[in-house]
């Protein structure tokens, strides 16, 4: 986030909501998690080699260059019944003080268990996971790959959730940066599975990749876990594997599947009546 300042199957869980999701093992998540890299090339490329695993091939996977020196973004697109989109994103760069495992390899790893949990049912959206480069210098993965979508294919995007510096501790969100129908979706969601989430507003000069998109009106949602006893932890020698409470963090991961899976379906557009 940038501030200034081992299962061997999957678990297939249905939510109270009637949203039937696919979890990625625990092991296969906290593998991944632990395999973290330290230079921002290597860590796109282990997203990138990960969601191919998953079942993202051929023109579905692709890389957005940004300038020359940078990482690319990675970009996996799962089709749906419609070109209606929805985006779920996390940067993959971290600053060079401590191995950035919180901030934000934790968002990261959650790209390829996602597209895991989607691939797994039926979905009227295309989704679209992006991994975005460069956050920690101004958002430039971000900023470039929402400017350079046309104005028709902004038209198209619903929601973009995005994740940021995950296992501190419980989901929380950024409400006040947060698209209204999207909190109040994530509130009805967690509420029904039992799954903690609270509300924590970083100030202050915070940013996260989703305002990249809230600057063409894009209804965008951040997810987190930074709290003001553990926000030191951040950018910091600190940022390491050991802070991880791998509990809230299985709990972060199954609240966003459960999440996403519920948005494809209470975003779709209803006929207007008498049709």
């Amino acid at each position: 986030m940038a501030w200034s300042v081992s299962a061997v199957s999957s678990l297939a869980q249905v939510s109270p909501l009637g949203i039937q999701v696919r979890l990625q093992p625990r092991g296969v998540v906290e593998e991944h998690l632990s395999s973290f890299s330290t230079a921002n090339r290597e860590r796109e490329a282990l997203i990138r080699k990960w969601l191919a695993e998953t079942g993202c091939q051929g023109r579905n996977l692709s890389e957005q260059t940004i300038e020359p020196g940078l990482p690319p973004n990675v970009i996996c697109v799962l089709p749906g019944e419609t070109q209606l989109v929805i985006i779920v994103g996390a940067h993959t760069d971290h600053v060079d003080r401590g191995g950035g495992v919180v901030d934000n390899w934790t968002g990261a790893v959650l790209l390829p268990a996602l597209l895991y949990s989607l691939r797994a049912r039926p979905h009227h959206h295309t989704f679209v996971f992006i991994g975005f480069s460069a956050e920690e210098r101004g958002l430039l993965g971000s900023r470039y790959y929402a400017d350079h979508l046309t104005a028709a294919q902004r038209v198209q995007i619903d929601a973009m959730v995005n994740f940021d510096s995950l296992g501190l501790g419980p989901s929380e969100v950024w409400a006040s940066h947060a698209d209204k129908v999207l909190l109040d979706a994530l509130d009805r969601v967690a509420r029904t599975s039992k799954l903690p989430v609270t509300v924590m507003n970083p100030e202050n000069g915070a940013s996260a990749d989703s305002e990249s998109f809230a600057r063409y009106k894009i209804p965008r949602i951040t997810l987190h876990s930074v709290t003001e006893e553990t926000w030191s932890i951040l950018h910091s020698p600190l940022d390491q594997m050991a802070v991880i409470h791998l509990k809230d963090y299985y709990e972060s991961y199954r609240l966003i599947a459960e999440y996403v899976a519920y948005l494809d379906e209470a975003l779709k557009p209803r006929p207007a009546p008498g049709q």
